[in-house]
């Protein structure tokens, strides 16, 4: 098992990109961190799910992914925790049932939800609006990565609890730090 300083490394190792690259809020940066390599990892999925598992708040009784790389995240939690899950769809889907999300039912429920890189908290912002106008109850938003661009203070002012496992700054300072029993 991975404790929280070799999570972090394994991350930035696998995950952390330098280039210019365009972010979801249109915003762009020099520094990239790439889910879906963590997220297509197994071993780094399942320490993920682990350590986020402990973020979860205990009211919370349906966790929630976004698609597409919210989806392994919250699987991920949901085996760890035993809860049940929801996954949102960016856009309701146009036939079948023309659902917006998919699972667990959640109207009248207690939901987290679980993002994987957040940024300005956007994309989280919008699947709570998704969870609201189904009848849940939004309470927290889980990432594995807070850029620190202000996420944590959008998602505060809309009244949901944020915590992340890692802020992009805590995974660059592990990654540059000697491995116990390393030496300087």
């Amino acid at each position: 098992m991975m404790d929280r300083r070799e999570l972090a490394r394994e991350l930035f190792r696998v995950a952390y990109r330098r280039g210019r690259f365009q972010l979801r809020s249109g915003q762009w940066s020099e520094e990239y961190v790439d889910k879906y390599q963590f997220e297509a990892e197994p071993r780094l999925l399942q320490a993920l799910g682990r350590e986020l598992a402990q973020l979860v708040p205990p009211q919370t009784e349906v966790l929630a992914g976004v698609e597409l790389g919210g989806i392994p995240l919250v699987v991920a939690v949901a085996f760890a925790t035993g809860l049940p899950c929801v996954f949102v769809r960016k856009h309701p889907k146009p036939y079948g049932t023309r659902r917006q999300t998919e699972g667990a039912e959640i109207a009248g429920r207690t939901v987290t939800l679980v993002e994987d890189v957040v940024t300005t908290g956007g994309q989280a912002l919008a699947a709570l609006e998704v969870l609201r106008s189904e009848g849940a109850e939004p309470c927290a938003v889980l990432s594995v990565v807070d850029r620190q661009h202000g996420a944590a203070e959008r998602l505060q002012a809309h009244g949901v609890l944020f915590r992340a496992l890692f802020t992009l700054e805590e995974l660059k300072a592990h990654a540059e730090s000697p491995a116990d029993g390393e030496r300087c």
